[in-house]
């Protein structure tokens, strides 16, 4: 067994048409975050603990913002190619643990969608949960939005 963990942040953007994209999800009537692809801080947590986890590097080696190909890119792509490294270097997704860190916006009924998604990606069951800063910090502060994840994986048989 392997397990990674994956962190995210990302502040919120001023554009108006920037929607926000949390675990494959739009999540409505929210200012979206910025970034160089869609900014889906709880999708990238969760690439990066699977990549960690498998002893594959993190997801800025595979799509770097400094690479135009990845401009406003879906990050579906990006966890279909990571766990395509992960299955090719021997493993098999367990689960996964999603935490999302918002004071807004609230994300309570949008979870079940967030883990419905991941789940069908990855093929594992996948749980999200979200907290806020109790408004300290940046993240209280409505700067913006954070994700934590851990991925367990076994060697295929």
């Amino acid at each position: 067994m392997r397990i990674g963990q994956g962190f995210d942040i990302h502040r919120f953007s001023d554009d108006p048409q920037r929607e926000l994209r949390l675990g494959l999800v739009t999540i409505p009537g929210s200012a979206g975050l910025v970034g160089h692809s869609d900014a889906d801080a709880v999708t990238h947590a969760v690439i990066d603990a699977l990549l960690g986890a498998a002893q594959l590097g993190d997801i800025g080696e595979y799509f770097s913002d400094q690479v135009a190909t990845w401009a406003g890119a879906d990050s579906r792509v990006f966890l279909v190619s990571a766990l395509a490294m992960v299955r090719e270097a021997g493993y098999v997704v367990e689960n996964v643990d999603v935490t999302v860190v918002a004071e807004a916006p609230k994300l309570g009924s949008f979870k079940k969608d967030m883990e419905r998604e991941l789940t069908t990606v990855i093929g594992a069951p996948v749980s999200v949960k979200a907290t806020t800063m109790e408004r300290l910090g940046p993240i209280g502060n409505r700067e913006g939005i954070a994700a934590l994840a851990v991925a367990l994986l076994k060697e295929q048989a």
